[in-house]
């Protein structure tokens, strides 16, 4: 990139070289530490990769989902927005099933999509986004085509702060191709705060409620471990010997799932988060709805006796909780100025959560041993990026996570995250070990991601859980009236081969069939030190 250096034309005499749209947004993007583009080609985005900067780094996904997707886990991992280049509606298009992940999991993505050239807009040409803007909604926070090409470079500094407000999430920009190459200012350096403090009247309320009284419960989720506050909730919850559940649904680890106070999952049902809470006289949510249901429910939303206080950072959520007092802010700034009033009167330790019993192998291997004997062999600080939707409780009862920012899932419930998200963490995290675990019918949905993993020789091992079906659908089929031998259809996966199609991106991979083999196998692939996939027969 160049600014005002001088130069010569075919008469030999100095110019100045002008300031470009191109030169302002790389700029800026350095400064905001946006130096990762994530994308998929397209025509009308050649013009931002002219001159590529060689501090920069171009990450190609071989679909607009994986781009994102990558993007996605990267910015969580980082803490920072993350830069995306889509094509035009049909990259964008391509992408909106993990732009609505994203918006569901709050992450600040910042997203340019490529568009037709200014002077032939009104003639509808080829590859044009008729209304670039409208497209990605409702799952940005804020999307825009600038009015002019020097309006470019501004609109891309708006969007990344909008995408850094809390509550954090996505964001678009729309830019013409012939405007890369137009005269534009620098943007000028900014600090702009990107969380605000609960309002103290409101956290002087729920102090009080915890003080006074009798037997409290935390129901804490992923807002907690993206504000940088799970130092912080443990505290709390040691201060008044809460017990804590992890609310329903919740993308990141909020708390350590070993820990004395810890109680276990809530589900996204109402009569059994009901039942879970019940006894308690206050419940205090920390860091997520209250409560986030799958299916119809009936009857109260709180057991009897108890009241609710909640601290959340989106002052939508806040607005729709059925009841309760609620603290819109920064979560960790919240949970320390709860912790700076005085100590209250010391509780009795509640009763601790029942072991499980271990899982036994077996001649069919089950969900349970296979997920005991990866937190086995897996350490502490390996990060698993999970998209396993039916083994994900049992994930809970067998494979704990004891320490902030080592678990990411998918808050949205749509597929075709994980793959990917394990890429962009693994990316921000280098020497790290991550792990990729996945369902079989998960996995089918951005398999991409395995090329991307392959070419920059990354430590992830993506384990795949396969036993041939959509089992979340299976298992779900009961709700809606199917009985035990109904069948449900399109949910049977026979035949798919994941070690060959590894092989076929250049992956190594192992199936696994026998359980005696498995902890052989998962060592070898977590001590590799690029990808390696370990398919794994389950029942």
């Amino acid at each position: 990139m160049t600014s005002n250096a001088p130069r010569s034309d075919a008469s030999g005499l100095a110019q100045s070289t002008p300031f470009t749209v191109r030169d302002a947004v790389i700029d800026l993007m350095r400064r905001l530490g946006m130096t990762s583009v994530f994308a998929n080609p397209g025509s009308t985005e050649l013009p931002l990769f002219r001159d590529f900067p060689q501090d920069f780094r171009y990450v190609l996904g071989l679909q607009e989902a994986v781009v994102v997707g990558m993007a996605d886990g990267y910015a969580q991992a980082t803490r920072n927005a993350s830069f995306v280049n889509l094509h035009s509606a049909a990259g964008v298009g391509n992408a909106m099933g993990n732009i609505f992940t994203a918006f569901r999991n709050r992450t600040p993505i910042v997203i340019t999509a490529g568009q037709q050239a200014r002077s032939i807009l009104p003639f509808d040409p080829f590859l044009a986004s008729t209304q670039a803007t409208e497209l990605p909604k409702p799952y940005v926070k804020w999307s825009i085509e600038p009015a002019r090409a020097e309006d470019v470079p501004l609109a891309i500094a708006r969007a990344y702060y909008v995408a850094m407000q809390e509550p954090r999430g996505p964001v678009l920009v729309s830019i013409p191709v012939d405007d890369w190459d137009r005269a534009a200012e620098p943007v000028p350096a900014r600090v702009v705060s990107t969380g605000a403090r609960p309002e103290p009247f409101v956290l002087e309320q729920i102090g009080a409620a915890l003080d006074t009284c009798e037997r409290p419960v935390f129901v804490v989720g992923g807002a907690v471990d993206r504000a940088g506050g799970w130092d912080e909730v443990v505290s709390l919850a040691e201060r008044h010997n809460a017990r804590v559940f992890v609310a329903p649904m919740t993308g990141r680890c909020a708390f350590p799932e070993d820990h004395r106070l810890f109680a276990g999952f809530l589900p996204a049902m109402r009569e059994k988060i009901v039942e879970l809470l019940g006894g308690h006289d206050l419940i205090f949510v920390i860091g997520a709805p209250a409560f986030t249901y799958h299916v119809e429910g009936h009857g109260p939303h709180l057991p009897a006796g108890a009241t609710l206080c909640q601290l959340i950072d989106d002052p939508a959520i806040a607005a729709w909780a059925p009841t309760g007092t609620a603290a819109v802010g920064n979560i960790r700034l919240g949970v320390a100025d709860l912790l700076s009033r005085p100590a209250p009167t010391t509780r009795p330790l509640p009763a601790p959560r029942a072991a499980r019993p271990r899982a036994e192998p077996s001649a069919l291997m089950s969900v349970a041993f296979a997920l005991q004997t990866l937190a086995e062999v897996r350490h502490a600080n390996d990060i698993v990026v999970e998209e396993a939707p039916s083994s994900r409780p049992v994930m809970q009862n067998y494979l704990p996570f004891t320490r902030s920012g080592t678990f990411y899932t998918m808050d949205s419930g749509g597929l075709g995250y994980g793959m990917p998200a394990a890429v962009g963490v693994a990316l921000a995290k280098p020497g790290t070990r991550v792990i990729g675990l996945i369902g079989d019918g998960s996995s089918m949905y951005s398999i991409q991601a395995i090329y991307s993993a392959v070419q920059m020789k990354l430590p992830i091992t993506f384990v795949i859980l396969n036993n041939s079906r959509y089992a979340a659908l299976q298992d779900f089929a009961p709700e809606f009236g199917f009985g035990p031998d109904d069948p449900v259809q399109g949910t049977d996966l026979p035949g798919l081969d994941f070690v060959s199609l590894a092989a076929g991106m250049g992956c190594h991979g192992t199936r696994v069939t026998d359980a005696e083999r498995l902890q052989e196998v998962l060592r070898e692939a977590l001590a590799s030190s690029g990808p390696r996939l370990v398919e794994v027969v389950v029942a």
